[in-house]
């Protein structure tokens, strides 16, 4: 741990590191990054000390050379619907452990001070040891983020044997009844599924939101075998960089679902552009490879020739081949045996040259309709070879 009371901005000022990084550390887990809480202090003197404040809602300032954040103590008041309907107290007077009590889990409520003495008002470190995830006050139910954010904490725990306390889930199965999920901002809801998706067990979840009834908010679609197709699709992920494995697997979740109602579910999350095409791009690709292997009984004989046509078109190859190359590495999980055939169609066609075709005369809607057939020639051909 980093000996911040050697800092000179800090000098003098009861500092403590807390959350995730004195979880992390005692469970063995990588710990990325350090939040701190400042108590007995004031924001006038924080700035004096070079403090840069970012907090809107409350006092959160960032160090000027480490960039890592320091929050004041403070207390929460539920005053409204949602993850921001809080009024915040702040003051020197706020102690310690009344921060640690507005916390979401015991695990998450252990502070360390800069000489390494843990203090642990609702034994987090029992509950790490017993590997449980549990509320520490009924406060948990008036943020009802917490609901996602529990279930986020399973995604990444689940292969260290934690469980969900039953009360906690009780609690959150109480928060889903009450309405308080639907005032959550649904870029909220998708920051929190991100983050699961990138998770060791980000199936864990949506089946833990599944179990608490919070599904049904947020994701209706994934409902009954949906969600055992989607959660089957999602454990298939292509080895590909071009884009985030989080983005992949939410691709492959949706992949069972129709058209209407990923775009429903799309535009419910308010997913970013690129989100919402890969879930759209991907689906295309698992039609092309079910439709072809459920038509024919070869794999050599599947794919046909306007189907892979209409599947590069779609995926806007020609302008973007790079979402045709992401979708080759989703062929490699789905169907290894057809990769081969369609890149070399996509490489034919790639090949055709409009400036070949205006060579030869045509222009205007002549000149499409003459590269869209030669395409298509060029994809024929090489998936006959």
């Amino acid at each position: 741990m980093k000996e911040t009371n050697s800092d000179p901005r800090l000098a003098g000022l009861n500092v403590y590191r807390v959350g995730g990084a004195v979880r992390d550390e005692l469970l063995g887990w990588p710990v990325y990054d350090n939040d701190w809480v400042v108590v007995g202090t004031t924001p006038d003197a924080m700035r004096k000390r070079g403090f840069k404040p970012v907090g809107r809602d409350f006092p959160v300032f960032l160090h000027p050379e480490t960039a890592e954040e320091y929050a004041l103590a403070r207390t929460e008041r539920k005053s409204g619907h949602g993850y921001g309907g809080f009024e915040v107290h702040a003051s020197p007077d706020v102690s310690l452990e009344e921060d640690l009590l507005r916390r979401d889990l015991t695990i998450n409520a252990i502070a360390q001070s800069t000489e390494g003495e843990l203090t642990d008002p609702f034994n987090g470190q029992g509950d790490i040891e017993r590997r449980v995830l549990r509320h520490i006050s009924a406060a948990f139910s008036e943020d009802p983020l917490r609901v996602l954010r529990t279930a986020r904490f399973l995604a990444r725990y689940a292969s260290l044997g934690f469980t969900i306390a039953p009360e906690t889930q009780a609690l959150m199965r109480k928060v889903s009844h009450s309405g308080e999920l639907e005032h959550l901002a649904a870029e909220r809801v998708w920051v929190e599924t991100e983050k699961a998706l990138g998770e060791p067990s980000p199936e864990v979840y949506f089946t833990t939101l599944e179990r608490c009834d919070a599904l049904n908010v947020w994701w209706p679609e994934l409902a009954g075998e949906a969600l055992v197709k989607g959660l089957a699709a999602m454990a298939e992920v292509p080895d590909s960089d071009m884009f985030p494995l989080a983005h992949w697997r939410h691709a492959q979740l949706v992949s069972p679902l129709s058209a209407e109602q990923r775009d429903a579910l799309s535009e419910r999350l308010k997913l970013p552009n690129a989100v919402a095409q890969l879930a759209r791009h991907t689906a295309l690709t698992y039609s092309l490879i079910n439709h072809s292997l459920k038509n024919h009984a070869l794999p050599s004989d599947a794919l046909e020739g306007p189907s892979v046509l209409r599947w590069l078109e779609r995926l806007d190859g020609w302008r973007k081949p790079e979402q045709v190359e992401g979708q080759l590495a989703l062929v490699k999980v789905l169907a290894p045996e057809q990769v081969g055939p369609l890149e070399n169609a996509w490489q034919a066609a790639r090949e055709v040259s409009p400036q070949a075709l205006i060579a030869e005369g045509y222009q205007g809607a002549a000149l499409g309709e003459a590269l869209r057939a030669r395409r298509g020639q060029a994809v024929e051909a090489a998936l006959t070879k």
